[in-house]
C-alpha cells in the first residue's frame, strides 16, 4: 500500500538495535554495512484513495543512511 506522511513523525522509540533487528543481514546486503536501528512513532498519512488517517509507522534507520523502509503498523483513527 502506497502512502505518504504529511506530518512530523511523533513519539519515536527505538524498537531494535544492530542483531536485535530479525532482518539485519537483509538490511547490510540491500544497503550496506551500519548501525541499524528499528523504529517506531505515529504520523499523519495520506493514503493512496486520498483518505487522511493518524498511523503508527516502523521503519529502519541508518546514520549513513537515513529512514528506509516506511511500512504502516496501525492505523489509530
Amino acid at each position: 500500500m502506497r502512502f505518504d506522511i504529511i506530518s512530523e513523525i511523533d513519539d519515536v522509540e527505538t524498537i531494535a538495535t544492530n542483531i536485535s533487528i530479525r532482518e539485519i543481514e537483509r538490511l547490510r546486503k540491500i544497503y550496506g554495512k551500519a548501525r541499524w536501528r528499528k523504529k517506531k512513532g505515529t504520523a499523519t498519512i495520506v493514503l493512496e484513495d486520498g483518505t487522511m488517517h493518524r498511523a503508527e509507522v516502523h521503519w529502519y534507520e541508518a546514520t549513513s543512511f537515513g529512514r528506509k523502509e516506511v511500512k504502516i503498523k496501525y492505523l489509530l483513527d
